[in-house]
């Protein structure tokens, strides 16, 4: 929960009332925000941010931006975020590949790592691949660890607390894939294409493997929320991010916060079926939206594809009612403009046919390119820390 107003002075409200106070220091940006504005801004008594934002500075979370001209007595002492007092990993693990970020408290991208991966090549080898990575990009985010020595670790990463329990860099790992799977308990199922993955606990195997907090969901849904965070990514609105690559799927914002419905299964938006009796698809059914749009891709069509997934598109507006969708994924990124006119044009036809006043849902390419989902990823580990949703 989160917004202008909502802050308790409550203990056990503790950490709600510091994320509502750190979205605002991060939102302010460098030119800072002071203490006075974030109680307005809050609800919370002016001694209450005092305690918050003391304790923040204290923990290397938030330091001086310097003062503001005041209307009336001495000037305000502003504060901002400290971004690089904290770090998070995400993961992208693909078909084919795996993308790895890091990114500080700001979710500016400061390292990545790319290669190729087979998700098919069995469990030790997949969590070798993301080991590899994470303890790379790791030890960008302890550039004081040399001479502080060496930390206690666990399967080569320094192992860490919760960040507000005591300021370690790295929060921990979050990991997007293909679905569908268990969110709640970062259990996977069928993944399309890869059924031997069926009742995997890819979170649980990670945690003893790394050491660090994880965090498994698809990868749908992290681009979703990383675009929900995103400035213009259309937070308190809704939308959907069609995420076309070696599959495809749905990620689902509705009031700002994705939805993953009652068994976290929700967006698996590639396997509707549109042609009964069609081609056969990688989920066993027939005719999937998937199947006939990568069969057309394949082909060269991407006229064509682009109309199939309109036509998906098309009936997902028609359902839920949404502000807008949002095209990515690498297929989408090889040819952006194809796909944009030709998913718009279905939709504009379906808008003239029903003689809506407001015309048809917009479309439009999803920002962050094919590192969407990485960065989305890492944000599971930061939202909540900013009162922006339930990543973990």
């Amino acid at each position: 929960m989160r917004g202008a107003a909502g802050g308790a002075n409550l203990l056990a409200l503790r950490s709600h009332n510091t994320a509502l106070v750190l979205d605002l220091l991060r939102t302010a940006g460098a030119e800072g925000i002071s203490r006075l504005e974030l109680a307005e801004r809050t609800g919370l008594t002016p001694q209450a941010v005092s305690k918050i934002t003391a304790r923040l500075r204290g923990e290397g979370l938030a330091t001086e931006a310097g003062r503001r001209a005041s209307t009336g007595g001495k000037p305000r002492t502003v504060l901002r975020l400290v971004p690089g007092a904290g770090h998070a990993l995400g993961v992208h693990l693909d078909r084919d590949e795996l993308r790895a970020v890091l990114v500080d408290l700001d979710g500016t991208v400061v390292a990545e790592r790319r290669a190729p991966l087979d998700l098919g090549a069995g469990a030790e080898t997949v969590l070798a691949g993301v080991a590899r990575a994470a303890e790379e990009l790791a030890g960008e985010a302890h550039p004081a660890s040399a001479a502080e020595g060496p930390r206690p670790t666990r399967g080569g990463l320094a192992t860490t607390p919760a960040l507000l329990g005591g300021l370690p860099t790295l929060l921990g790992l979050g990991v997007a894939l293909p679905g569908p799977l268990d969110h709640g308990r970062g259990v996977l199922h069928r993944v399309t294409g890869f059924p031997e993955w069926d009742g995997f606990p890819l979170r649980d195997a990670l945690e003893r493997r790394l050491g660090v907090p994880v965090v498994v969901d698809k990868d749908t849904n992290a681009a979703a929320l990383g675009l929900a965070i995103r400035d213009g990514g259309g937070a308190g609105g809704s939308f959907a991010y069609l995420h076309l690559g070696t599959g495809l799927g749905a990620g689902l914002v509705f009031g700002g916060g994705v939805h993953r419905g009652a068994r976290t299964g929700a967006g698996e938006f590639g396997h509707q079926v549109l042609q009964l009796d069609g081609p056969p698809c990688t989920c066993g059914a027939r005719g999937c939206v998937e199947a006939l749009c990568l069969a057309a891709v394949a082909r060269g069509d991407l006229a064509e594809a682009a109309r199939v997934l309109g036509t998906g598109a098309a009936n997902l507006a028609g359902l839920l009612d949404i502000d807008q969708v949002l095209l990515g994924g690498r297929t989408v990124a090889a040819a952006p403009e194809a796909f944009v006119h030709g998913v718009a044009a279905v939709l504009d036809a379906r808008a003239r046919r029903e003689g809506g006043h407001d015309g048809a849902v917009p479309v439009r390419l999803a920002p962050g390119g094919t590192r969407a989902v990485a960065e989305g990823a890492a944000q599971l580990l930061l939202a909540p820390l900013f009162g922006r949703g339930d990543g973990g």
